[in-house]
């Protein structure tokens, strides 16, 4: 199931623009790289101001998952433990809030 659920998340996510996704190979989590240059300040952004249909996804800026200062400031982690038809709709929202999030920059 869980194999399952990371390859349909690491494909939506690496079929959106900008966004480099390689596949764990031991987690239920993965780290994307975003075509953004803060990922705290847009993870706020999602929650706060950005909705589909009333809806929108929380993730978690990776900075905090390095020890060297620096490293992944474009980075989220994005765990799959949804089913499967959240993390396609979850993939989707990302790819609209991506979008918006560049116009409003």
């Amino acid at each position: 199931e869980y194999v399952n659920r990371r390859d349909i998340l690491i494909s939506g996510l690496n079929n959106i623009r900008g966004v480099v996704c390689p596949k764990p190979k031991g987690a239920f989590y993965c780290i994307a790289q975003l075509p953004i240059d803060d990922a705290d300040i847009f993870a706020q952004w999602l929650l706060e101001e950005f909705r589909v249909n009333n809806e929108t996804i929380m993730i978690a800026p990776a900075a905090g998952f390095y020890a060297t200062e620096g490293l992944g400031h474009n980075q989220v982690r994005i765990a799959y433990v949804l089913k499967k038809e959240d993390l396609i709709a979850s993939v989707n929202i990302l790819k609209k809030g991506l979008k918006a999030y560049k116009i409003t920059e």
